[in-house]
């Protein structure tokens, strides 16, 4: 089980400025932890947490963090309307468009999906799959 993903971040202001226009929204809590950002899902008491937590870092290394080619970060949201209301929102915070929220061919028919890139480059996708909404083929 993934325990927590972490993105590296140069500007942790700017960071704090676009995950906190979604991450709240889909149940994370935020805490700052030695200037860098910790995103948690609550969890009842006695019990693991089922999804990981979210974590931005300025790197370890003093280097300048990168994204990396090929990684992305998906955040499940409850509904193709909250993936629709969370890009727009996430865009206006600093992030920009990496594919508008929609079905993809490729994809199942439920799977809406929208994809973004974070100020520093990170990709995050905001999706939904709930068969109880409509669904790609009508």
């Amino acid at each position: 089980m993934i325990a927590y993903v972490t993105v590296g971040a140069d500007d942790i202001a700017k960071a704090e400025h676009f995950y906190s226009a979604f991450l709240p929204s889909l149940g994370y809590r935020l805490e700052e932890y030695h200037g860098d950002l910790s995103y948690i899902l609550p969890e009842d008491p006695g019990q693991s947490s089922v999804q990981p937590d979210f974590y931005v870092k300025s790197p370890f290394n003093g280097q300048s963090a990168s994204a990396g080619n090929g990684v992305m970060v998906a955040f499940q949201a409850r509904s193709q309307k909250q993936v629709r209301d969370l890009h727009g929102a996430a865009l206006a915070a600093g992030g920009t468009d990496d594919g508008q929220p929609g079905f993809r061919a490729s994809y199942g028919p439920h799977f809406y999906v929208g994809y973004l890139r974070d100020p520093h480059g990170n990709k995050i996708a905001l999706f939904s799959s709930d068969p109880d909404e409509p669904g790609r083929d009508g």
